[in-house]
């Protein structure tokens, strides 16, 4: 079978199952259809085993077993859940691959598995069982996905297969031969360091991506090899001329051509959109580049299966100077950016197609009037993106709707004849804009946005049966080139025309923390983005994120319309200081958050790319009674949802330089400034201390955060109390003093090199006389609990511990306690995945209660309880012991008793049920403190 009657075979197959299939019933026939009427077998009953007994095992058996290639299939019905585990007979818990590896574990070593496949007749994951983790990246089909990716499954029955090739390898494959192109390229201009030589030779490698992806999906020609075999036809010093006479026709309608051109060029297609428009710079092509582009980019490469989504970040990554020179190529992957369209726009689509199709009430000619309504109404839909980079949310939602009209396309023409075509597609890329700063990612992005529609075409013929001119391009995505935050959106699409913006803008931390992103670069912001920031937010913007500006922007745009609008940012905008500045003006707005994503690790591509954390947020002015709340894999139906990302009132907590409530207050630990000269890890004093014995009373038990947490201690030699005469007779320690010195004298900050004139003192010095508990400023966040706990007036702790002088035990019940880390864990801020501590914003803002006397007096019981418990494992650190894995039944117990006792003592005990009801009720108190 051809490709057209395999993705024919494939549709027939997956519209005959869908909505069915039991494991008991089906499994043999829904197998024994798909590899007779998809894969053309028609002896599987002498290569395919249904039923193969499990060796050892009386009971088990494997579903579907393929010799030949070595495939285990484990088949589980409709609905089931294939990442689920699920007790066995045995008590053990299992997700089928699991269930399947298992088997292929007890099989002879030469039929042990080289593919494992479970499926639940609605979706297949492949496990390619030649990598090292397997589970952790299995390839996922959906049955409706089938026509287009039948060709996942050759493995099956064809042996020769040694990987899958999908679009995304196949799309990362791209961009690094357009990568080598441009290296290969770049020498040969007279001058590559000149920035038009760098536009020519951009503009280049579009143009001969265009031509590669236009032969292959038969733009071109029937044959598939036009460009390859134009360039070819001509010796080697003439393919030069012959690509810039080619990039002319191409630019050339088909009336404006001289008729005596080479009949060659005359067979090329008017491209039209601008693509080709202009003359670039164009050197000579050595034997090298001509190599690459006719064998590596032409013939081993079918460019018509390229994802344009992921290809067009790639590309665009590959050929963007700042990117290489990060280590290359990173995208937004299309499972992430599904997870900012689906619940934008895409589901609600997708629901209102289902609901026509599905009624049945109504008869057929309503039906389709209702269908020719949602059809304009899919046309009529515009869609924003005001940090399109290259164009991957713009190209896949536009694929998206494309798909969901093909649908309803395939849905009018069922049952009829079509005499006279008329192109059906009313969805075009036209719909979409976008505003990007650099000059070249947005040729891209428009180029990305043509092959997108090209391939949606190719999907529309198959339904309709005719052929649909794609030649000359009649729509173009309007990507307009500029600084986002300074041109008027009102004038790339009127308010009154959009309905949708989203998109993922630069990230650009205010300290460069999580400033990595897969659109953007990273660092500090530059003094052109502080003044973005501060026209639209004034002083009070300081402390805010960078992509914070585009929520600003979009505030203002869709300021009393029904514009919707979607952005992935960095998690520390809905945390800690920075939530107050930026929702204050946003609320003051009316805006109001409809869906969002808590935060999650955002997956870039980039081989060096530091690990970020996101969140998405879902805005209007359109307050919804039905907001959507995903975390940890779960969505969650709430009434409202919070600057905070919880379900609860508006209310923004803001940085307190005081305790809001009658406490001790609390402060950071030491910050040396000494280049490492005072602090010595055991062993070392040891060896400073034979030299200088006379110093052994200046050294003080040092902790920073890690070593509090892990339990490894350091010493701190602390001369801040060392008289000059003393100091002058300890030779060692002078030469220590001197280092300091002259380290902070050659600083760049102002403060250092005036604290070189105290040199045996600490910038910040915080050293409590008596006990006092501990905090960590960062630990690790999948702990239930910080890490806390009491130190003594001779130890010394780093300014990455937070202080609590002269605490006490109640104290500690108080701060250890689940309230408190409900509350830490709303109102803090995040390192990546870690908690982060702030004094101004967790503590200080902390509402504590106001507990009788019996209450005060359980609560210290049960504190002790904690110190108690923990006493039983001497040598187990805080981190063994507050590992979730690891943490021992009789401290998890005690903890459990002092969280009772808290909750029993602000009132909540038995009327608070989760966290999120806890810290509703804690901001309801902290709102009553402020107004005080």
């Amino acid at each position: 079978m051809n490709d057209t009657e395999q993705r024919k075979a494939a549709k027939a197959f997956a519209e005959a199952w869908r909505d069915k299939g039991d494991e008991k019933q089906h499994t043999q026939q829904f197998w024994s259809d798909l590899l007779h009427r998809v894969y053309g077998i028609t002896d599987f009953s002498q290569r395919v085993e249904f039923e193969k007994r499990v060796p050892l095992e009386h009971t088990s058996f494997i579903d579907v077993y393929i010799p030949e290639t070595h495939v285990i299939i484990e088949q589980k019905s409709l609905g089931i859940d294939l990442l689920k585990r699920k007790k066995q007979s045995d008590g053990s818990e299992l997700n089928p691959f699991e269930q399947a590896q298992r088997y292929g574990g007890r099989l002879p070593f030469s039929e042990r598995p080289r593919w494992i496949v479970t499926c639940n007749f609605q979706q297949f994951l492949i496990y390619d069982m030649n990598e090292v983790r397997p589970e952790e990246k299995p390839i996922s089909i959906l049955l409706e996905e089938l026509p287009e990716k039948y060709h996942l499954l050759s493995f099956l029955l064809d042996a020769t297969v040694k990987k899958i090739t999908v679009e995304q390898q196949l799309s990362v494959k791209a961009g690094e031969l357009v990568g080598k192109l441009y290296d290969l390229m770049l020498p040969q201009y007279k001058d590559p360091s000149n920035p038009e030589s760098q536009k020519s030779l951009n503009k280049f490698c579009v143009r001969i991506v265009f031509c590669l992806y236009a032969e292959d999906a038969l733009l071109f020609g029937a044959k598939g090899s036009e460009f390859h075999d134009y360039l070819v036809s001509f010796l080697d010093k003439n393919r030069r001329t012959a690509l810039i006479n080619l990039f002319r026709i191409l630019d050339t309608p088909e009336a404006e051509r001289d008729p005596y051109e080479d009949q060659q060029l005359l067979d090329f297609p008017y491209v039209n959109g601008g693509l080709f428009a202009g003359d670039i710079e164009i050197p000579r092509l050595t034997d090298e580049v001509m190599q690459l582009i006719l064998e590596d980019m032409s013939e081993n490469l079918d460019w018509s299966k390229i994802s344009p989504t992921i290809f067009g970040a790639v590309f665009e990554s590959t050929l963007n100077p700042e990117t290489r020179r990060s280590g290359g190529m990173h995208y937004t992957s299309i499972e992430n950016i599904h997870k900012v369209i689906d619940p934008l726009f895409l589901e609600d689509l997708q629901n209102e197609y289902d609901g026509i199709i599905n009624n049945e009430k109504l008869s057929k000619p309503k039906r389709k009037e209702a269908l020719d309504r949602f059809h304009d109404k899919l046309a009529s839909l515009y869609f924003l993106d005001p940090a399109a980079g290259s164009g991957n949310f713009l190209t896949e939602s536009y694929l998206s709707l494309r798909r969901l009209e093909n649908k309803l396309i395939e849905q009018q023409l069922q049952g009829l004849m079509v005499l006279e075509f008329a192109n059906p597609v009313k969805v075009s890329i036209g719909q979409f804009a976008g505003i990007e700063i650099n000059d070249f990612a947005v040729t891209v992005a428009r180029t990305a946005l043509w092959i997108a529609e090209s391939q949606m075409i190719r999907e529309t013929e198959a339904i309709v049966n005719q052929t649909i001119d794609f030649f000359p391009l009649k729509t173009d995505a309007k990507i307009v080139e500029g600084n986002a935050l300074r041109i008027d959106w009102e004038e790339v699409v009127p308010k009154s025309k959009l309905n949708y913006i989203m998109g993922n803008p630069p990230f650009v931390a205010k300290t460069g923390r999580t400033a990595n992103s897969a659109s953007s670069s990273k660092g500090v912001l530059t003094e052109e983005q502080k003044i973005d920031r501060f026209k639209l937010f004034g002083t009070s913007g300081g402390i805010l994120d960078y992509v914070a500006c585009w929520f600003k922007k979009a505030s203002d745009y869709i300021k009393d319309t029904r514009i919707h609008v979607a952005f992935v940012a960095t998690d520390s905008i809905c945390q800690g200081q920075q939530v107050a500045p930026l929702w204050k003006s946003l609320l003051a707005d009316n805006i109001t958050i409809n869906f969002a994503y808590r935060f999650f690790r955002w997956e870039s591509e980039a081989s060096n790319s530091a690990t970020v954390y996101v969140v998405i947020v879902g805005f209007s002015c359109e307050k919804s009674y039905t907001c959507k709340l995903f975390f940890a894999d779960q969505v969650h139906v709430v009434q409202h949802i919070s600057p905070y990302l919880i379900n609860g009132p508006d209310v923004l907590v803001e940085s307190r330089n005081k305790p809001i409530c009658d406490v001790p207050k609390i402060g950071m630990g030491n910050q040396p400034i000494d280049d490492g000269n005072y602090l010595f890890k055991p062993e070392e004093k040891e060896a400073f201390l034979k030299i200088e014995p006379k110093a052994e009373k200046y050294f003080k038990i040092w902790f920073d955060a890690n070593g509090f947490i892990n339990g490894k201690l350091k010493y701190c030699l602390w001369l801040g109390d060392c008289t000059p005469s003393e100091l002058k007779n300890m030779p060692e320690c002078y030469k220590r003093v001197k280092a300091v010195r002259d380290y902070r004298q050659k600083s760049n900050r102002l403060s250092t090199v005036k604290l070189a004139e105290k040199p045996t003192r600490f910038q910040t010095e915080n050293m409590p006389t008596g006990n006092y508990i501990a905090i960590p400023e960062v630990s690790a966040g999948n702990r239930i609990y910080i890490p806390m706990g009491f130190l003594g007036g001779n130890t010394f702790c780093s300014n990455k511990l937070r202080l609590l002088p002269y605490a006490t035990i109640y104290d500690f019940g108080i701060l250890e306690s689940n309230v408190h880390m409900a509350w830490m864990r709303t109102v803090g801020g995040y390192f990546g995945p870690s908690y982060q501590y702030s004094i101004n914003i967790v503590y200080n803002n902390f509402p504590w209660p106001l507990p009788t006397n019996k209450q005060r007096e359980k609560i210290e019981e049960t504190a002790q309880a904690i110190l108690d418990a923990r006493a039983k494992y001497p040598d187990s650190s805080l981190a063994v012991l507050y590992d979730p894995l690891l943490m021992p039944y009789d401290l998890k117990k005690a903890h459990e008793a002092n969280d009772r006792a808290v909750m029993e003592a602000y009132g909540m005990w038995g009327k608070v049920h989760s966290e999120a009801e806890c810290v509703a009720w804690l901001f309801k108190l902290y709102q009553e403190l402020a107004k005080k």
